[in-house]
C-alpha cells in the first residue's frame, strides 16, 4: 500500500507567496534556498516576515497567524 506524504504546513506548503523572498510563489528562488542552505523566512499563506531561529541540525519559523513548523518534522528520514 502506498503511504501519502502529509501536506506542508500552512507555514511553507504551497502557497500565494515564495518561502524565501515574499513575492509571488512563482517568483525564482535564490541560489542559496535551491542548494537547502537556507530556511524560509516567509510564511507561504499570509506573505508576512517569520521568526526563524537556525540550529545546528536544523531549524524552525513560525508565523504570528499560521503556527510553527520545524524542519526535522519535514525530514523525512527522521
Amino acid at each position: 500500500m502506498i503511504e501519502e506524504t502529509p501536506a506542508l504546513p500552512a507555514p511553507v506548503g504551497a502557497g500565494v507567496y515564495n518561502v524565501y523572498t515574499g513575492g509571488p510563489a512563482d517568483s525564482a528562488l535564490p541560489t542559496a534556498a535551491q542548494l537547502g542552505l537556507e530556511p524560509p523566512r516567509f510564511c507561504a499563506e499570509c506573505g508576512r516576515r517569520m521568526i526563524v531561529q537556525v540550529r545546528p541540525d536544523g531549524w524552525w519559523a513560525q508565523c504570528s497567524r499560521h503556527g510553527h513548523v520545524d524542519s526535522t518534522d519535514l525530514d523525512p528520514r527522521r
